[in-house]
């Protein structure tokens, strides 16, 4: 079995659970799945989903940690808790929070349908629990780490609006390179407030700036626009495990990568504890790349392939032929292109993995549900080949957009790995 990064100093037995499994699904089914779901949710896109299950999980971490000690918190200042706590009762009690706490301030409170049933989850958690002092200083514990999480996030950018008082916009270019709305017009302002988000642990948005797209004239963007018009139109010859990677990573990268890992870790037989620093991790990585991710695509503001090779004849490079008829296999997002947010998104998820566990080998499963797509691996860094592959073939970025989104995660991860949640000595 592979062994969580860091040796912590011996404390009390640590608990084998579920619960931190447990309460991350119900945070997944809560924050991402549609509103009219058997189990309904608040259908938030991938980045917002991404910034609030960072929140729940460093709570959780915290209150955890809290209890059984070893290493570093991740916000400071929180109280002494007894090793006796129940680390059930924290857990259930800081994801419970900080999910129904989401309406305070400017960010738009889940449904009320949600709420409820949250309360109904949190109230059968706890009536689990044997009544006493555990459980009374578990939940004071999670209650603790939930507020400062709440606190330490209000005002932090999220659904932020501009200094005239309106939405944060995309910018809306004419000429080449520059990003614009695909006809029939999109709404322009989807999602550009992320790129003010104030980071979980970088020091800046910006701090992880890519180098940007190829030039325009230059033997390496002809390279990546003739590759994906070749393979990323509706009409493409892809090859049959073309098209499965297509697929596959066609689902909501938040609810793919955190169920993938509820697997990861239960058949790692992790502890508890160990569970509440891997989702830590994960999430915190993750959530801090589609900061950076967005800010750098507010900071390009590239074109995305589909307006490119309308534009093709127009680009000033003899080596890209336009086509005004060609179609990429999925609609294009209303937003720029550079980098891709979906492997901003793996990357960091798939490095922060390889950083907790000391190793890029493991032997598991990537399911799409909605469709039955599924790729087994042996290495986390195969994810991210072909996360980087799926959305040329769904004709959505070049590869360079691909390549540089990727190294944004890496970075976020790398720099929580070397700062945050670090064994004490």
């Amino acid at each position: 079995m592979a062994t969580a990064l860091g040796t912590a100093p011996a404390v009390a037995q640590p608990q084998h659970s579920d619960a931190v499994r447990v309460w991350n699904l119900h945070a997944s089914d809560a924050l991402i799945n549609p509103t009219g779901a058997d189990i309904p949710g608040a259908a938030q896109a991938p980045p917002v989903s991404q910034l609030h299950l960072a929140m729940v999980q460093g709570a959780v971490y915290d209150a955890v940690n809290a209890i059984v000690g070893g290493y570093q918190p991740y916000l400071p200042d929180l109280p002494a808790v007894s090793r006796s706590a129940s680390q059930e009762a924290a857990v259930a009690t800081a994801a419970h929070h900080v999910l129904v706490g989401l309406g305070i301030g400017l960010v738009p409170a889940l449904p009320q349908v949600v709420r409820d049933r949250l309360d109904g989850l949190y109230a059968a958690a706890l009536a689990s629990i044997p009544a006493g002092d555990a459980k009374t200083e578990g939940v004071a514990a999670g209650a603790a780490a939930a507020a400062a999480m709440l606190e330490a996030r209000t005002d932090d950018g999220r659904y932020a609006v501009s200094p005239t008082g309106g939405p944060i916009l995309w910018q809306v270019g004419t000429g080449p390179g520059e990003w614009r709305p695909i006809s029939p017009p999109e709404p322009s302002n989807a999602l550009a407030w992320v790129s003010a988000v104030e980071p979980f642990t970088l020091e800046s948005t910006s701090q992880l700036r890519t180098a940007g797209p190829n030039a325009l004239t230059s033997h390496d963007y002809a390279k990546d626009y003739n590759e994906v018009k070749d393979l990323g139109a509706i009409d493409s010859r892809r090859t049959a495990k073309q098209n499965v990677v297509a697929d596959l990573y066609t689902a909501h990268p938040p609810e793919l990568f955190n169920r993938t890992f509820r697997a990861i870790s239960e058949a790692e037989g992790l502890t508890l504890a160990e569970e509440a620093r891997l989702f830590a991790m994960l999430n915190l990585a993750t959530a801090d790349s589609v900061i950076s991710c967005f800010d750098d695509k507010n900071f390009w503001n590239f074109w995305r392939p589909v307006t490119a090779i309308h534009e093709g004849d127009n680009d000033g490079n003899r080596k890209t032929v336009g086509d005004t008829e060609w179609a990429p296999l999925l609609a294009a997002p209303p937003y720029s292109e550079h980098p891709s947010g979906y492997n901003c998104v793996s990357a960091a998820y798939m490095h922060a993995a390889m950083a907790f566990f000391d190793t890029n080998r493991m032997n598991f499963s990537v399911v799409r549900i909605a469709t039955g797509a599924t790729r087994e691996y042996k290495h986390f860094s195969a994810v991210v080949d072909d996360t980087i592959d799926a959305r040329v073939y769904q004709g959505l970025h070049f590869r360079e957009a691909e390549v540089q989104g990727a190294g944004i995660g890496e970075g976020a991860a790398r720099w929580l790995d070397r700062h945050f949640l670090q064994p004490v000595k």
